[in-house]
């Protein structure tokens, strides 16, 4: 049995759960901190999720695509993800599943980021790790100073 390979972070936020949410579903800004990104859905169970961006040329392309497989709005969306991109198959065994859950306290916004298991899915320990570096390094500071402008 392979080790699971399951990224789990989280993330205090001092600003209202509501705010957080936007930062997460809102095309605008996601943009600004995922790559370039905008996150495009209806965020109906079952409903495509698209993370669409530009390559340098300004070409439209999609980077992330999945469906949306649980949502609570303003609490928790789950959806699935593969990038199309990618030179592997289109099958459900290489889609990895990304969850955002908040939780509201007097200290803040708690944001718990789940993204796997990639243990299953082809190039599982090259994605888990670009991945998990991706949120480290890149996504969740951006994240947070764009909640401290």
């Amino acid at each position: 049995m392979s080790q699971s390979m399951i990224i789990n972070e989280k993330v205090l936020f001092q600003s209202k759960a509501e705010k957080v949410w936007d930062l997460l579903i809102n095309p605008n800004m996601t943009k600004r901190y995922m790559f370039g990104c905008e996150v495009l859905s209806d965020w109906k169970i079952g409903s495509p999720v698209h993370w669409k961006g530009k390559t340098e040329d300004g070409v439209e392309v999609i980077y992330v695509k999945g469906e949306v497989l649980e949502y609570q709005e303003g609490k928790k969306v789950t959806s699935s993800t593969f990038d199309p991109n990618a030179d592997m198959a289109d099958i459900p065994e290489n889609y990895v599943n990304l969850t955002y859950e908040l939780t509201e306290s007097t200290e803040g916004t708690l944001l718990t980021i789940i993204q796997g298991d990639f243990a299953g899915a082809e190039n599982g320990k090259k994605r888990y790790e670009e991945s998990r570096s991706g949120w480290k390094d890149i996504v969740i500071p951006m994240m947070k100073s764009l909640l401290n402008e």
